[in-house]
């Protein structure tokens, strides 16, 4: 493998075209791959799914790896993103949990299919334009995946589930910037297409951000109406299927009930969406499961961290205490809101990611 070689993948966005100009300014042989990931064959229908998903995206990419002279593939990614991201995604909402589709996507496509295929092409590493940083510790000999320089970009949380040898093979060169505006600074002075491109903000297979229609379409299991009931059993009214809902949800309940109605937990078994007040979608204790640890090889004692529940959550202080069956419990300082199954748990020391998990129920 040639160390000097790495394959980024470009999703057309301001971030990523940045990150491909900066390893080629520190020496890399850098090679462009934009992962084809849409399923539909018809090009209108792939123009308006947009973000990384639409084939504007891939002429954005292509434009950019011009004006940089560095060499651009399109890679098909399709089976695998169906099988790993959009199967999943479906599957989850279907069990009453609130999958987390962008993890699943950098687990098995982007850190795990592009590096393989990046191997395949003898390139040593891989890169995106993620925010966060990636160093190695001598002392714990051990890859760490630190925050970013950028607070309000980090992207750690998307990232917890990278492996040893992942992080070994990966470069995440846009980690020291301080904010996105400097990122946007170079992509104007380098005269890039994208520079004033918008953040994609929706799920990228997911039109109109519309999840009920789109697991809907794609499910292959029914769908079914049943009972809004409230914590004691009383049946409120009539909910449009399970997949319609997550746990936190006030707006779209239609529900009349004289006070505000909170979604406080989802029954699959038994088709039930359980709605509360506001204080009853907080708690203080979760378990979660396939855990993936990265400063520390795995959880043996009880740890103090600070955990964050949600992308956009706030860390709050907890201890983590190791399951005798593959679990981890964690056990919050302070109530923490809307602790969803489904959803995945991050710890963190400082700046350092600890690793995390999938929450399995709280």
């Amino acid at each position: 493998m040639d160390k000097n070689t790495v394959v980024i993948g470009m999703s057309g966005g301001v971030d990523s075209s940045v990150a491909a100009y900066l390893l080629k300014k520190q020496g890399y042989n850098v090679i462009g791959v934009t992962m084809q990931i849409w399923q539909d064959k018809n090009p209108d229908a792939v123009e308006r799914e947009g973000g990384c998903c639409s084939l504007s995206a891939v002429d954005d990419a292509r434009m950019v790896a011009n004006k940089l002279d560095i060499p651009f593939y399109v890679m098909n990614f399709k089976d695998v993103f169906k099988k790993t991201v959009i199967d999943y995604f479906v599957e989850e909402y279907g069990k009453g949990r609130t999958p987390n589709p962008c993890i699943a996507c950098n687990r098995y496509v982007k850190f795990e299919e592009l590096l393989r295929r990046a191997l395949a092409l003898d390139a040593y590493y891989v890169s995106t334009g993620h925010y966060c940083k990636i160093i190695y510790d001598e002392d714990k000999k051990r890859y760490l995946l630190k925050k970013s320089d950028a607070k309000e970009k980090d992207q750690t949380y998307a990232l917890y589930n990278l492996t040893q040898d992942q992080l070994a093979h990966t470069l995440m060169p846009l980690g020291e910037f301080n904010n996105k505006e400097e990122v946007r600074k170079i992509a104007r002075e380098l005269d890039l297409v994208v520079a004033e491109k918008p953040d994609s903000q929706e799920i990228c297979f997911v039109q109109d951000n519309d999840y009920g229609k789109f697991i809907e379409e794609n499910a292959d299991y029914n769908i079914c109406p049943g009972n809004f009931v409230d914590t004691n059993g009383n049946i409120l009214g009539k909910h449009s299927g399970i997949t319609n809902y997550t746990i936190g949800q006030r707006k779209g309940l239609g529900l009349a009930l004289g006070k505000p109605a909170y979604v406080v937990d989802i029954d699959p078994r038994k088709n039930i969406v359980i709605i509360g007040d506001n204080e009853d979608v907080f708690g203080t204790e979760l378990l979660a499961h396939d855990l993936n640890f990265i400063s520390i090889e795995k959880l043996t004692e009880p740890m103090n961290i600070k955990a964050k529940t949600r992308y956009t959550g706030i860390e709050t202080k907890a201890t983590i205490f190791p399951g005798n069956d593959g679990t981890v419990k964690v056990v919050f300082e302070e109530p923490v809101r809307a602790i969803t199954p489904g959803q995945s748990v991050v710890f963190y020391e400082e700046d350092v990611v600890v690793g995390g998990g999938t929450i399995l129920k709280k």
